[in-house]
């Protein structure tokens, strides 16, 4: 078996939002007669006030180069050396994370999401023969190491696994979340030096080595080896192209050469369907909300943003070649209008996972091992469409405003993940996506909050007591809600697991240890 793709019992679910936030409207791709301000000259005006200097960057580039993909601009607006989200120096006082930042991740909203990461790798470990070497912890996007620090935290109580890891691979590109890492899972304290392939420090429950790198490929493929890897809302972030179909009528369409005769069938009186991409470029200055098509109920007195999106006049090297990549991609360019978003970068990476546990054909690996757990949200059986999103202050905002300033995220497509690791890797299967209620009830949070709570009421009195108590029942029931843009129903985990011919499911998943 390799893949056991559950179906969502909502076909095409859309993510809400990318945190438990306030609703607000997504964006909304322009249509393809909607092309009016593309061909608006763009009028370089010195005098032009930008809200952020990325903006201005990003003016300056495409005033030389022309409108980029939308992958582009996501790709500068989160990780640009100056200005970007993640990767330029905060502003001082200002945290991606946490009631003060711009959105809550789910260890921050309780420490048992993180044990219950921690005991999944345990299970995973047992079931796979709990190999006594070898053992490397990696998680990608590790936010402020709140997750990594509860999963160390709970590994460390089972002194076998936790006796056999070699290190923990941390892959953080932000030099200041790195920092933040590092004071957090090895203390303020701790010397960090940097080598060759990242920067190292010790782990503050016990001697065990813990290493940054600003890029997965930075850590060694070592057949020997067993990752555990984990990506928590790390997919969501990765930049996305997006591409509508649109017929070409025959005065637009290339001419043939005596070397490219057109077939015999063609007529060259009709249209032709095509793919073209979604591009950012600049709002002309004196642009409208009407000028770029938001509705009204979308505008809430909201500033016309300083970035739009529109379809590309002519086809683009990606839209040549990345709709084709996939015939869930090409099965949809019969459809009018059809949208589709891709993120190559995710299949890289679900790829570089699936090599590590399974082997591939430049990394052979005779005996598969390891895990990988994805945790994130988006449709579980569907191709993601309009769901780029910018949040800021916990609140949803316009992507296309503040660039540098505010976070943006895009539904992540499991089924394109699967894909990725089964083509990557005959070594491994998948299970999955399930919904994070469904995981995390398998895994016991429920019980183990009773837990939490029982510890709670022997060490208080009173109404800081009762306060306690109804703040662990509060979050871990907001991890496992299931109504409609509850993160127990938006929220999917996925797991990747050597091959084994669909004999075991992980806990979690169907299964139980060693079943």
């Amino acid at each position: 078996m390799r893949s056991s793709i559950v179906r969502s019992a909502q076909a095409g679910l859309r993510c809400a939002s990318r945190r438990p936030v306030a609703h607000a409207p997504k964006l909304t791709y322009p249509s393809s007669s909607a092309r009016s301000l593309s061909a608006t000259p763009i009028r370089r005006d010195e005098e032009r006030k930008w809200s952020t200097p990325l903006a201005k960057q990003l003016t300056e580039a495409i005033n030389t180069t022309g409108p980029i993909p939308l992958a582009s601009y996501m790709r500068m607006c989160l990780t640009a050396d100056i200005g970007g989200y993640y990767t330029g120096a905060l502003e001082a006082g200002r945290d991606q994370f946490g009631q003060k930042g711009d959105f809550i991740t789910s260890p921050e909203i309780s420490q048992v999401f993180g044990e219950l990461i921690g005991i999944w790798f345990v299970a995973e470990w047992m079931s796979q023969g709990r190999p006594r070497r070898g053992v490397e912890l990696i998680e990608v996007g590790p936010g402020r190491g709140t997750l990594m620090d509860d999963v160390l935290r709970t590994i460390r109580n089972f002194k076998d696994i936790a006796s056999s890891i070699d290190a923990v691979y941390m892959v953080e590109a932000s030099n200041e979340l790195r920092v933040a890492q590092k004071n957090l899972l090895c203390g303020e304290d701790a010397a960090m030096r940097e080598s060759k392939v990242g920067w190292h420090s010790t782990c503050k429950y016990s001697d065990l080595p813990i290493v940054w790198t600003d890029s997965i490929k930075a850590i060694p493929q070592d057949p020997s080896k067993t990752p555990f890897i984990v990506a928590h809302e790390f997919f969501d972030a990765l930049p996305i192209h997006a591409f509508q179909v649109v017929d070409v009528p025959p005065t637009q369409q290339p001419p043939t050469t005596s070397g490219s005769p057109r077939s015999a069938s063609s007529n060259t009186t009709s249209a032709t369907r095509q793919w073209r991409e979604m591009v950012v470029s600049p709002t002309p200055e004196g642009a409208t909300h009407a000028d770029l098509g938001t509705p009204k109920s979308e505008q809430h007195g909201a500033a016309v943003p300083e970035f739009q999106l529109t379809l590309s006049p002519s086809p683009t090297r990606h839209a040549l070649y990345l709709p084709e990549s996939s015939p869930r991609y090409r099965a949809l360019k019969a459809v009018p209008d059809a949208l589709i978003e891709v993120c190559p970068d995710a299949a890289l990476y679900a790829s570089d996972f699936a090599a590590r546990i399974g082997g591939s054909p430049q990394h052979p690996k005779p005996h598969p091992s390891g895990a990988a757990l994805i945790l994130d949200y988006g449709p579980a059986d569907t191709i993601p469409t309009n769901s780029l999103r910018g949040i800021r202050a916990h609140q949803r905002v316009g992507p296309f405003a503040d660039p540098g300033r505010v976070d943006l995220s895009a539904d992540v497509d499991f089924v394109a993940l699967v894909e990725a690791a089964t083509r990557a890797s005959d070594g491994v299967e998948c299970h999955g996506p399930v919904e994070q209620a469904a995981f995390l009830g398998a895994m016991g949070i429920a019980q183990r909050a009773e837990m939490l709570v029982k510890k709670a009421a022997a060490a208080a009195d009173g109404l800081q007591n009762d306060k306690k108590k109804d703040e662990i029942e509060s979050a871990w029931r907001r991890l496992v809600d299931r109504t409609p843009g509850g993160m127990g129903k938006i929220y999917k985990a996925l797991a990747i697991l050597p091959e084994n011919g669909g004999k075991r499911r992980p806990v979690g998943f169907g299964g139980d240890v060693g079943a």
